[in-house]
């Protein structure tokens, strides 16, 4: 399995340096409760909003064994990433030997640097509808 971010139709990518070891897939609904005077509470199903998605990793300073790709330092992934946030620029997530492949923005994206120089971070990318 790999992890890939993209923008602009794979101007830039990144393949995720280490695999997170969990990833959590969020797809809410707007369902709506109310109360009747005869039948009590009912739950009327509404339509689906944006997913999201979220993990954490880290970015390597380091070359270890395990690493899935070495293209960037710790400093230039997080440099992409704020980069592309700064922007405003629609993502691409694509994470193989799975069906999600979805437009998205970050929504939220902090980072941790450790004294070795990796840095710890967490994500999480919501769902963009692209408009024609």
């Amino acid at each position: 399995m790999d992890i890939y971010l993209s923008v602009n139709n794979r101007e830039q990518v990144i393949c995720l340096p280490v695999l997170p070891s969990e990833f959590t897939v969020s797809k809410p609904h707007s369902n709506e409760v109310f109360e009747t005077v005869t039948q009590g509470e009912l739950n009327l199903i509404g339509k689906s909003k944006l997913k999201s998605i979220s993990w954490s990793s880290f970015f390597p300073s380091k070359d270890y064994a395990f690493l899935r790709d070495k293209s960037y330092t710790a400093f230039g992934y997080v440099y992409m990433l704020d980069t592309w946030y700064s922007q405003k620029l629609p993502m691409r997530l694509i994470i193989t030997e799975t069906p999600i492949n979805m437009a998205c923005t970050i929504e939220d994206f902090s980072y941790t640097i450790k004294k070795d120089g990796d840095m710890y971070y967490s994500i999480t990318l919501s769902e963009v509808i692209l408009v024609q």
